[in-house]
């Protein structure tokens, strides 16, 4: 949160954070930069050690919660933010649980006598694959009692990915659905996305390149041609093809511009009509069952969902309010679908989030599988 500040990351891990709290838990955000230029800064748009700017972006958003006091940001430099070193350490030696989301490991020595500590993978397939590499190298498996995944096919016969040999527990992106409102739509606003189109190099596994957005696209380039329904993708990387974006028929936005806050990314999703979007090609190829957290905020905010199957059909609910495709031809049909009753998808799109992907009930079931609570 602190190292890469924009809306959908600040979304993604606040979810969580809050899920837990609204459990009656205690709850901490410790982060680390503790490698060169390890924080962006999106108002020059460049990486840097100065972290002072998504200090405050945090600071700020945690204290709508209670929380801002709660948080530990240590930097390139080794400097303590927000909570004290003897603080922090005490915190995570004494914690009932580590839940350990995108910090790689790199609090593990603090929480080593921490109650349980909890692994949660937001990259279903790719994580798996690279575990497996390591393996192959030598690498030992990461310490922790429990491992998550987002993948709600991982460890299944459904899915191809790997499992490193570790047991998963699929656990869905949990989203606190009354943080998001419903807001009136208009019939001509956009069905929108906001997406990386290339967030890391592909994967190899086993001989077998695995790309991201970048290689789905393609399935979906032409769709503005097929459809009266206005289309716009908030997209960011370097390789972006915008020109050709534009050619095809798309709205293009900046993915930076829109969710530069939180509250301009939860603003940008209550303004559009609904989601339209694909998948990176790991979580489709290997049907993985991942379903973003990004839609879940769509959902929550009633707008109904058309997103590329991932497998993510043999676990939650399609038709009516999310809708999967696999093909062109499919997105259009559901993109009409969705126009013809907009009302009863965008009220079912709502009651979808509250009953599959509410925090608390996410997080409370996951704990109470893990005999925790």
């Amino acid at each position: 949160m602190v190292r890469y500040p924009l809306g959908g990351m600040l979304s993604c891990a606040l979810q969580w954070v809050i899920g837990f709290q609204r459990l009656g838990h205690e709850v901490y955000l410790v982060e680390k930069g503790n490698w060169e230029n390890s924080c962006y800064d999106p108002k020059n748009d460049v990486m840097t050690d100065e972290c002072a700017y998504g200090i405050d972006v945090v600071r700020e958003l945690l204290s709508r919660f209670g929380l801002q006091d709660n948080w530990c940001y240590v930097d390139s430099h080794g400097q303590y933010h927000g909570l004290s070193r003897n603080r922090v350490e005490e915190v995570l030696r004494t914690a009932d649980i580590f839940a350990d989301y995108g910090t790689h490991g790199a609090w593990l020595a603090e929480a080593a006598t921490a109650g349980t500590r909890i692994y949660i993978d937001g990259e279903p397939g790719y994580r798996q694959m690279a575990l497996e590499n390591g393996l192959a190298l030598g690498k030992p498996l990461p310490a922790y009692e429990h491992f998550i995944t987002t993948g709600l096919n991982i460890g299944t016969t459904r899915s191809s990915a790997p499992t490193a040999g570790i047991q998963w527990l699929p656990v869905p992106h949990p989203v606190v659905v009354d943080m998001f409102h419903v807001e009136d739509s208009s019939p001509g606003a956009p069905f929108t996305t906001v997406m990386n189109w290339q967030s890391h190099p592909p994967v190899v596994f086993r001989g077998v390149t695995y790309g991201q957005k970048d290689v789905e696209f393609e399935k979906i380039f032409p769709l503005p041609t097929k459809t009266k329904a206005p289309l716009e993708v908030a997209v960011s990387g370097k390789n972006a093809p915008y020109e050709r974006l534009h050619k095809a028929g798309w709205k293009v936005r900046g993915a930076h511009d829109v969710t530069l806050t939180f509250n301009s990314y939860c603003n940008y999703i209550a303004g559009s009509r609904g989601e339209l979007s694909i998948c990176k090609q790991a979580y489709v190829t290997t049907n993985s069952g991942w379903f973003s957290d990004r839609s879940g905020v769509y959902l929550a905010s009633g707008r109904p969902v058309i997103l590329q199957d991932t497998g993510f059909v043999d676990c939650l609910p399609s038709g009516r309010g999310l809708l999967a495709f696999g093909t062109l031809e499919e997105a259009v049909v559901a993109l009409e679908s969705v126009e013809q009753d907009f009302e009863t998808h965008s009220l079912a799109a709502r009651e979808l989030a509250w009953e599959y992907l509410h925090a608390p009930k996410v997080i409370g079931r996951m704990l109470t599988q893990l005999g925790l609570q």
